[in-house]
């Protein structure tokens, strides 16, 4: 299964790769859309999910989302290589990309993800069971015993954290700043990498 899963990773372009990303992130809107009306009793309490005038946004989520960037930088120098394959989707998504579009792909995932997951599925469901449904649903982890168990205690931890402040936009602000982060990592790595090999040629 996984073989299979790389082989179609490989199959795509880059462009394919972005298009089915936003593609991905359009449904998961889509599903928060349809369920927020379902289950939601009006769309002013849709709206008490976003609090912008919260000191939190910065304090919680920035502080947060850097120690887990940190946290991951450490391990991913102390521990073997494969324990951090994804197939290499996340160095084909962000590799050519610039700070700028990486910046824009981390705020629509973090925003449509937190979106669903936190606001709607959580607050309905529960977290635990909103960050189970979070980490299957990043379904290229699961051939990962190492990835998946780390989006599982990541999600449990973006999960406490909204519980803990009860705005959405803590979340959103820490999902952003890990993707951003990393994205822009995963695009320094390849491009000195690349020079490294023009020049041992």
């Amino acid at each position: 299964m996984k073989d299979k899963y790389s082989g179609v990773i490989k199959e795509l372009s880059d462009k394919e790769l972005l298009f089915h990303l936003y593609l991905t992130q359009i449904i998961l809107l889509t599903i928060s859309g349809i369920l927020g009306m379902i289950l939601m009793d009006s769309f002013v309490e849709f709206l008490r999910l976003f609090q912008w005038n919260d000191k939190n946004i910065l304090l919680i989520g920035g502080i947060a989302g850097l120690a887990v960037v940190i946290l991951d930088l450490f391990l991913m120098r102390v521990l073997p290589s494969s324990y951090y394959d994804d197939g290499g989707l996340n160095e084909r998504i962000f590799r050519n990309r610039s700070v700028l579009h990486i910046a824009f792909i981390a705020a629509v995932i973090a925003f449509s993800e937190e979106l669903l997951f936190r606001g709607i599925i959580q607050t309905h469901a529960g977290l635990v069971i909103s960050s189970l449904i979070f980490a299957v649903v990043h379904y290229r982890y699961l051939f990962n015993w190492f990835l998946f168990s780390n989006i599982v205690l990541l999600s449990f931890f973006i999960g406490y954290l909204f519980l803990l402040t009860e705005n959405l936009w803590v979340t959103i602000f820490m999902h952003f700043i890990i993707d951003f982060l990393l994205g822009v990592i995963i695009k320094i790595k390849y491009q000195n990498n690349k020079q490294e090999g023009m020049f041992h040629e």
